[in-house]
């Protein structure tokens, strides 16, 4: 709320959004008085309206989306390996309050992805999840396997290699990359597949890894591919970068998402 003081011919001018009052010389020392009484009045709206803005959830910068929502699964549809172990909502709330902290800090956590609507917030594991991949070894390579898998069934399947994890025990992980989409991409792929959405949000998280690294594990190349397909069969829309492919080609060769 703006409050002026003005001098106009002689007389002194408070101005505010609410009302503007008028004294003369005479009058002039009520000011400093009503002035006082002015800021109070406006300290305890600010203070009202920032515990409404905290209980409603308004002003947060980060939202769920309703595509990483099946990760939070739980029961008979929930995947052991790649299930977030934590209620949806209290998991928003914990990485708004690190993302709030890491601002602070004058340490923003936003780290670029794989496009400019893309970025990463690695953060210490809270949750029970564990990691969502695994070294392939001799001792377990005979547990792999195939099938061409779709994450939504808005998405055109491809084919994927995994460990089942019934089969294999996984670490807890010790950390998590958490990863947001920009509102504008959100708008653009819901369109794209008639999903609605109304979260306002400047970010949405779309996918989170739990593994043992504070960087990015390497997008699977059948992803990249997807991807480049375009948003109406389940992509990003992204052009494949031949240099990341073969980045990704050479970490995936090794090791194989659980499932």
């Amino acid at each position: 709320m703006a409050i002026t003081i003005l001098q106009v011919d002689h007389h002194f001018v408070v101005t505010s959004r609410i009302r503007h009052m008028i004294f003369t010389r005479q009058t002039s020392s009520l000011i400093p008085r009503i002035l006082r009484r002015r800021l109070q009045f406006v300290a305890a709206m600010n203070v009202s309206t920032s515990s409404s803005d905290a209980a409603t959830g308004k002003g947060r910068q980060i939202a769920l989306d309703q595509f990483a929502l099946r990760q939070f699964a739980h029961g008979s549809s929930a995947n052991p390996a790649t299930s977030i172990l934590c209620d949806a909502d209290t998991f928003v709330k914990e990485v708004n309050s690190y993302y709030d902290a890491q601002c602070a800090k004058h340490a923003p956590p936003l780290v670029d992805g794989y496009a400019p609507f893309c970025k990463h917030i690695f953060m210490p594991n809270f949750t029970a999840s564990v990691c969502s991949y695994l070294e392939i070894t001799p001792a377990n390579a005979h547990l792999l396997r195939s099938d061409y898998l779709a994450r939504t069934p808005k998405e055109l399947p491809v084919l994927t290699r995994f460990f089942a994890a019934k089969d294999v025990q996984a670490p807890v992980a010790k950390y998590l990359d958490i990863i947001l989409y920009s509102r504008e991409q959100i708008v653009k792929e819901c369109a794209a597949t008639n999903t609605p959405s109304s979260d306002t949000e400047p970010w949405g998280i779309v996918s989170i890894k739990p593994q043992m690294v504070t960087h990015e594990i390497p997008m699977q190349p059948i992803t990249m591919m997807r991807n480049a397909l375009g948003v109406e069969e389940g992509g990003s829309g992204v052009k494949l970068e031949r240099q990341a492919y073969e980045k990704a080609v050479e970490f995936w060769r090794t090791h194989a998402a659980i499932m």
